[in-house]
């Protein structure tokens, strides 16, 4: 209890909301809140009138109209695939088996890094303030990442398989290519590692199907060795599990065990096309998956993630590049439990939880972001309670899921620092680093041979 006689301490933030959802394990839902943050953590949550007598911010945000939660957390995504946004959709199930498009291999590095940053300001815009980045020219992600102010673990591109071939249906080892993706990837293993930093290393072995087994022993050694983080595909796709069957004579969850990549460290994408064995290999061994209902939905196919769940896997949700609307993601995994026949065993507040604590978990941030509480990180949004989509407000959960969207977020804080402010990024321009994209990718279509349509 507030002492109403203590004077107010200083502090950097005070922000106010209309209702406060703390995300906790009892799902505290507080109206006319606010809390109190000094430098990157949270000192103080309760009734607004208690921390406004309590506390004297430097700085003051959000009010009666806003709602507010914790950030969220997004475990799978490719940034400068931003490029193929609205080409590929409707030709396959992922742009590095596709032909005819721009190759991360054709990205120089200040056109990744270019496209990163269109990627990483659509994610901090609809309320993503932790992700999970892997692809080519990885010091390129993890610059965007940093210039936006986003909590990031980011890794390169690890493989071994040729582009242009795996494009045709066509699997070849290329021994140089493996050295050159992860040396690239070791570089800024070397580079980032910095405890105070926000962005953070990982390795990111591509698939199962695009790395040899020698590989991905190589990169479970050095994670290891390393304490890294490990992020794959996994069961992405049908072709993926017929090739590593041909090729190894067993199935990709069964080599990454072999190998030793299984374990609490790994975030693999997908994990679809996977039977009852597999999934019970891939539980037991305490790994998470990144759940991408929305991009996997768009090729027909609906993750197994119930049946993930009960066998003791990690269950985490991610965007792939698609929308990077996290609360769409939560919508369509709530559906696809259903989907696959799961009924209402699961609800609105199980998917914010698989969009925060389960996401904060897999990356050992589990005692720091997901939740709003005293001593936790201050990563957190405010959503703007105006928009029509965000009222009636009677509980609260349910509308986050089922109604809201990326465009209601309003105010964006990481590490205690404001990035979004109605709307706008603050510390970058963001019709900038739209138009610069633009320019990129354009000149990237025409030189594999596509005119775009609109000038």
């Amino acid at each position: 209890m507030t002492d109403p006689t203590a004077a107010p301490r200083p502090c950097d933030l005070v922000i106010r909301a209309r209702v406060a959802f703390l995300l906790d394990d009892a799902g505290t839902v507080l109206g006319d809140a606010a809390v109190a943050v000094v430098a990157d953590r949270i000192v103080a949550v309760g009734p607004a009138a208690e921390i406004e007598a309590a506390w004297m911010p430097a700085r003051r945000l959000g009010s009666s109209r806003h709602l507010l939660m914790p950030g969220l957390v997004n475990t799978h995504n490719h940034t400068p695939l931003m490029i193929v946004r609205g080409m590929v959709e409707d030709l396959s199930f992922a742009p590095a088996y596709t032909p005819g498009i721009p190759q991360g291999d054709a990205l120089a590095f200040e056109e990744a890094h270019a496209l990163a940053r269109l990627g990483v300001f659509e994610l901090l815009r609809f309320g993503s303030t932790t992700i999970v980045d892997f692809y080519r020219h990885p010091e390129a992600l993890a610059r965007a990442a940093e210039e936006a102010g986003l909590r990031a673990f980011v890794g390169g591109r690890i493989m071994d398989a040729d582009n242009e071939a795996l494009a045709r249906g066509e699997w070849h080892a290329d021994a140089a290519r493996g050295r050159a993706t992860l040396a690239e990837a070791m570089d800024v293993v070397e580079r980032r590692r910095a405890p105070d930093s926000l962005v953070t290393p990982i390795l990111g072995p591509h698939a199962p199907d695009t790395c040899s087994p020698d590989l991905l022993r190589e990169v479970a050694t050095l994670a290891g060795e390393r304490d890294l983080i490990l992020h794959t595909h996994l069961h992405q796709s049908p072709m993926e599990v017929e090739a590593v069957l041909a090729r190894d004579g067993r199935r990709p969850v069964e080599l990454l065990e072999e190998v030793g990549l299984l374990g609490p460290r790994l975030v693999a994408g997908h994990c679809i096309h996977m039977s009852d064995a597999d999934i019970a290999r891939f539980g037991r061994s305490g790994s998470h998956v990144a759940h991408v209902p929305v991009g996997n939905a768009a090729h027909g196919s609906v993750a197994p993630i119930l049946a993930h769940e009960a066998a003791g896997a990690g269950i985490t949700l991610a965007t792939d590049t698609k929308s990077g609307d996290m609360f769409e993601a939560m919508r369509m995994a709530l559906a696809a439990t259903r989907i696959r026949g799961g009924g209402f065993v699961r609800n609105a507040a199980d998917v914010l939880g698989w969009a925060t604590r389960g996401g904060a978990k897999a990356l050992g941030l589990a005692d720091e972001i997901g939740r709003l509480a005293v001593g936790r990180k201050a990563d957190l949004l405010l959503l703007d309670a105006r928009q029509p989509n965000l009222a009636p407000l009677v509980d609260g959960p349910g509308l986050l899921v089922h109604s809201a969207n990326g465009a209601a977020v309003d105010t964006v804080v990481v590490d205690g620092r404001v990035l979004l402010e109605g709307g706008r990024p603050t510390l970058f321009d963001g019709d900038e680093v739209v138009a610069t994209a633009e320019t990129v990718a354009r000149a990237l279509w025409r030189r594999h041979g596509h005119t775009p349509l609109i000038a």
